[in-house]
């Protein structure tokens, strides 16, 4: 996937970069497969503000994806390619042989008019998702389960893919895109290959007005604040504003906020880089 730079006509244009969009082949969503999506704002139940920054943005719908692949055995043709604002990766319409059309993420090299499957019987080629236990060691995989029939839980972004290393039992040895190794059960499932759009992280907006239009509103820097809204917040003049740490006091930069006594531990084998 090629990224697209503007002639400086405007401002905003100068240091524009994004993703070209040729491997989109429909324009609008599958009507069966959209609900409506609701903004909150950062406002909870009773109005009051508990996110900072957030408000405002394009109207969206959502499209139910399929993370589950649970239609197993039942081979599906791959319709269309499609943006979904929802998420960083694209998004594959597949029309199953009885009929059902269901939503996936599309993986790295997905052609329209290809076919994927699940279950068993599956083959390790791009699309088709398999138990870890039948994978061959090495493959690159995205969309990974997490506990059986939970539906894939991690490597779902943009670009993102784990890699099969090992298995030993009954369970499989993975290395995830954050550099933590661990453990997984062979029975859960996963998709052959690496998610597409993978230039979406070299993408540049240009101008504020587009993070706007994502429903992100413009964030104040601690130092800028006074002490009584932020620990960083005061000082005579240009302060540095101290130790680095969040509005309610809790360190950043480092500091482990992982409960170290959390039941999950034992399955990490490596821990991920800092």
């Amino acid at each position: 996937m090629a990224l697209k730079k503007f002639r400086p006509l405007t401002p905003g244009q100068r240091f524009k970069i994004v993703v070209d969009n040729k491997d989109i082949t429909a324009g609008k969503p599958e009507k069966s497969l959209v609900i409506p999506f609701s903004k909150s704002g950062g406002r909870n139940n009773t109005g009051k503000m508990t996110m900072r920054y957030i408000g405002g943005g394009h109207k969206r719908q959502y499209r139910l994806v399929d993370f589950k692949r649970d239609k197993q055995d039942i081979p599906a043709t791959v319709s269309t390619v499609e943006y979904d604002p929802n998420r960083s990766a694209r998004i594959a319409l597949v029309n199953y042989a009885d009929g059902e059309k269901r939503y996936i993420i599309a993986p790295n090299g997905l052609q329209v008019g290809q076919k994927v499957v699940s279950g068993k019987n599956a083959t390790p080629e791009v699309g088709n998702a398999m138990f870890l236990s039948d994978i061959p060691l090495g493959t690159i995989i995205h969309n990974i389960e997490l506990r059986p029939g939970q539906g894939g839980a991690m490597a779902r972004s943009a670009g993102s893919y784990a890699q099969l290393s090992a298995r030993d039992g009954k369970f499989a040895t993975v290395k995830l895109p954050s550099g933590e190794t661990r453990m997984i059960l062979t029975t859960c499932l996963a998709t052959i290959g690496s998610v597409s759009n993978a230039d979406h992280n070299l993408e540049s907006h240009g101008k504020a007005g587009r993070v706007r239009w994502m429903g992100r509103r413009p964030r104040t820097r601690p130092v800028a604040m006074n002490p009584v809204d932020h620990p960083m917040g005061g000082g005579e003049g240009r302060a540095s504003g101290g130790h680095p740490r969040s509005r309610k006091g809790l360190k950043s930069k480092g500091y482990k906020t992982r409960y170290p006594k959390k039941a999950s531990n034992k399955y990490i084998i490596e821990r991920r880089k800092k």
